[in-house]
């Protein structure tokens, strides 16, 4: 029986410094005046272009990305690897707008690519569409029944160019890539896309990703649907599976704008769809890939179970867990301590480009019920321990 309080398992990689440096952060952003504040004055730094790299790199881009550039990221990837732990390069600029910057975009996703491809530690791609597309145009085709002007059939025919290339680029070096999921007014645009790229790379195995966001109360039976047309157009469906990460957004603009909301009335509900997503794709496997993108312990134990019940081999690569760099190394080192698929999504960029997802993720260990106190409570149960020498 597998257990996430191993906490020797779990932090095997860590050096007793790593541990303190981990604990002072997780400190400061389990404050929600902290880090609102932190918000706040990182906002102006960027805006006057005040130094404030060598601050950030040190603390939190320390804790939750592997480096500026994937020269950078190759140590950790290396560490991450000598515990049977993948990577996941995640090239997590963003707010770009001009299409020399998506340009450039799409070549550092492709470059991701190739660096997996050379590299057996790093078994999946990913990218976010709004990386190499302007937001707008993906908005007003999230509607079916919009009218583009000539200019905007050009440019969405660009944006699908460049997801093509990636998914092409992917497709020809055998490393999987996962499409992010993003906000419910561009996601369909962004599931037709999707869907578009499966049923070309998909014939034989899974290449393509879709990112299902379980907080939406309308996802199982789009998980459903999915499956359906996968068999009766003869493609394989891959799906990575996550709670979601716009929710407050989600919920203030429904209301703003009196239309229903797409989220679940609690978490229960969300925990409970994402389970049932769960057992749903592994019964659905000989047609599925699954990446279960989850720092929820319940959810692991369930997908280890099904795992067992279906006699599925632990190393069979239609099914992984995945984590997030700096979080959760409970259940990721402890699952691949136990034979279990597992990776870690790593994200990277230069310091100022990736501001934007590390306050996300500061937001997030501070509104998420228990995230933090979790990771306090297991770096002291392991500092504790290492102390009395057991």
């Amino acid at each position: 029986m597998i257990s996430f309080e191993n906490t020797k398992i779990a932090f095997a990689a860590k050096t007793n410094k790593d541990l303190q440096q981990a604990y002072n952060l997780f400190k400061l952003v389990g404050n929600p005046t902290l880090v609102k504040f932190g918000k706040w004055s990182t906002d102006i730094a960027l805006k006057l272009h005040l130094p404030i790299n060598g601050l950030v790199k040190k603390t939190i881009f320390r804790q939750f990305c592997g480096g500026e550039t994937i020269e950078e990221c190759r140590g950790t990837i290396k560490q991450l690897g000598e515990f049977g732990i993948g990577t996941i390069l995640d090239y997590s600029v963003e707010g770009k707008t001009s299409l020399a910057d998506f340009e450039a975009t799409t070549n550092e996703i492709i470059a991701t690519i190739h660096e997996g491809k050379n590299n057996p530690h790093i078994p999946f791609s990913v990218f976010k569409v709004t990386g190499i597309s302007r937001f707008g145009i993906l908005e007003k085709c999230n509607n079916p029944e919009n009218e583009l002007t000539l200019e905007e059939k050009k440019e969405f025919h660009g944006v699908l160019t460049r997801v093509e290339r990636i998914c092409q680029a992917a497709y020809e070096a055998r490393i999987p890539v996962f499409i992010d999921a993003e906000e419910t007014w561009i996601q369909d645009t962004i599931d037709r896309l999707a869907t578009s790229m499966m049923t070309k790379f998909n014939k034989e195995e899974v290449i393509v990703y879709n990112t299902v966001q379980m907080y939406r109360h309308d996802r199982l039976e789009h998980i459903r649907q999915a499956v359906v047309e996968a068999r009766q157009n003869g493609y394989f469906y891959g799906v990575k599976l996550v709670r979601g990460a716009y929710m407050e957004k989600e919920r203030e603009r429904a209301k703003e704008m009196g239309y229903p909301s797409p989220i679940q009335k609690d978490k229960a509900a969300s925990d409970n769809d994402y389970n049932r997503a769960l057992e749903l794709l592994m019964d659905a496997i000989d047609i599925c890939a699954l990446v279960a993108g989850s720092h929820n312990e319940e959810s692991a134990l369930v997908l280890t179970r099904l795992i067992t019940d279906k006699g599925i081999d632990k190393s069979d690569k239609r099914v992984y867990f995945a984590q997030l760099l700096g979080m959760s190394d409970h259940i990721s080192y402890n699952l691949a301590h136990h034979g279990f698929n597992v990776a870690k999504y790593v994200p990277y960029g230069p310091v100022r480009e990736v501001m934007p997802y590390l306050i996300r993720r500061a937001e997030e260990n501070t509104s998420v019920a228990g995230q933090t106190s979790r990771e306090l409570t297991l770096i002291t149960k392991e500092r504790t321990r290492r102390k009395s020498g057991k």
